[in-house]
């Protein structure tokens, strides 16, 4: 068993998270949308921002063209996943989270400026997979991660025309993974004249950072709005990467040593840590109004996965083994997961059927930051699927008051790795297969 494998298919755990950057698992590990305006449009809001939720999410300047509201959303998510660790494929018993949002817009300091954001909280995409490998044993893989999020926004109309804002993004993620295995394998008991000498006995390893761990992180949001007319809007933000205090874990033995070949690395009881970033991204949007009661909006984005999921750190008391023999310690290792960026195209449309009934429906596509090659280090973070569609829609109550409601189908995509990929030694190749659901319905309030 190589020692690469069984790190990166344990890494994975650490990436299932929710995000606003968040840790479900649309476009990379991230929802395309904060409320469910937003969703209905399949995300594509930058240009057209409606509701506190979408603006200090996805562009904060359109915080300036809004009354006074709030607005509370709750999402149900529900994605659905399955994978092969070389033993047949098996799926995950934790499929259902709740997403949480809220937002607000009020007057700020000065005349044509407000003040609002948002608090976004996810219960965070983990799984949970056991895995029967035959007469060696089993493995058994859990992951969950939560994020939090937190925006205080500010916006200033400079004119009819111009609008600009910023949010401040205080983040916090907890983080907790496992992945262990036991099996019959031959170990290595000493040296001979032909070389190694092995006996088959019980074997028991991996990565175990199963006690919950806290994280905080920081980063800020630019967005402009410019009307070209009546009829045009064009919108743009540019998202810094939010950077985070590393998660720490105390944690028992973690045996990453191939019984083999004797080969790998040993962690002593003790402190272990990591950094987890969230990454920086630019999105850039157009809003048409064909007719008064007709939106049609696209907005094309960029996510930097690269620079934060290439590879994952752990800190910690390594010991490097070669033939089952101790030949020195490391301050870390590094676990590939090597995400590539991702490029994704949102599509959304809006219509007013009447004074209190808005209807829409969009399209997103995101490129897959996973490939087939690098499959085998993610199976425990699946985040592959690339085409969605959306549905929604809003009723103006009165009194201020409307409700809105929306739906997110996220098409099933299945990674295969090359033969012999199995990071267990299975007969199968390495796989993941992921689809996702969700159902929201969000209450706002015009004061």
């Amino acid at each position: 068993m190589k020692k690469s494998r069984i790190l990166g298919i344990a890494v994975g755990a650490t990436l299932a998270m929710g995000l606003s950057a968040s840790a479900f698992a649309t476009d990379g590990y991230q929802l395309i949308g904060i409320g469910q305006y937003a969703v209905g449009m399949a995300g594509a809001v930058v240009a057209a921002p409606d509701d506190p939720l979408s603006a200090a999410m996805s562009n904060p300047a359109g915080l300036a063209l809004m009354t006074p509201q709030a607005a509370f959303s709750a999402e149900i998510f529900n994605p659905v996943r399955k994978t092969n660790l070389g033993f047949g494929e098996i799926g995950s018993h934790s499929n259902v989270y709740g997403v949480p949002a809220i937002g607000w817009v009020a007057p700020a300091f000065a005349k044509n400026w407000v003040f609002g954001g948002g608090v976004y909280g996810t219960s965070g995409l983990g799984v949970n997979y056991l895995q029967n490998l035959g007469p060696a044993g089993y493995a058994q893989a859990y992951s969950s991660i939560t994020f939090m999020q937190m925006a205080p926004s500010v916006a200033w109309k400079a004119n009819d025309r111009l609008s600009v804002g910023a949010s401040l993004n205080i983040a916090a993620e907890q983080g907790s993974f496992q992945q262990t295995f036991s099996q019959n394998a031959p170990v290595v008991v000493g040296v001979g004249p032909n070389g190694p000498i092995t006996q088959m006995m019980p074997q028991q390893g991996g990565l175990n950072l199963a006690t919950p761990s806290w994280a905080y992180g920081v980063g800020a949001t630019l967005g402009v709005l410019y009307k070209v007319n009546h009829m045009v809007t064009l919108g743009a933000t540019y998202k810094s990467p939010i950077l985070f205090t590393p998660m720490t874990w105390q944690a028992g033995l973690q045996n990453q040593v191939s019984p083999a070949t004797g080969n790998g690395v040993i962690g002593a009881p003790g402190q272990y840590s990591g950094h987890l970033n969230y990454p920086q991204q630019i999105a850039l949007g157009l809003a048409i109004r064909p007719i008064r009661q007709w939106l049609v909006s696209i907005e094309g984005q960029w996510i930097n996965w690269h620079n934060t999921m290439n590879n994952f750190t752990i800190f910690g008391p390594w010991t490097a083994y070669q033939g089952g023999a101790a030949v020195g310690g490391l301050s870390s290792i590094a676990l590939p997961m090597h995400w590539s960026n991702q490029w994704v195209a949102n599509f959304g449309t809006q219509y007013d059927v009447n004074n209190w009934l808005q209807v829409r429906a969009g399209y997103t596509w995101g490129s897959n930051p996973i490939s087939n090659n690098t499959i085998a280090s993610n199976l425990i973070f699946p985040a592959i699927v690339q085409n969605a569609i959306t549905f929604g829609a809003t009723q103006k109550l009165g009194m201020g008051w409307k409700l809105t409601e929306a739906y997110m189908h996220e098409f099933s995509n299945t990674n295969t790795g090359p033969a012999g990929s199995s990071p267990f030694g299975g007969p199968m190749p390495a796989s993941a297969t992921m689809y996702e659901n969700s159902y929201g319905i969000q209450v706002g309030y015009d004061f």
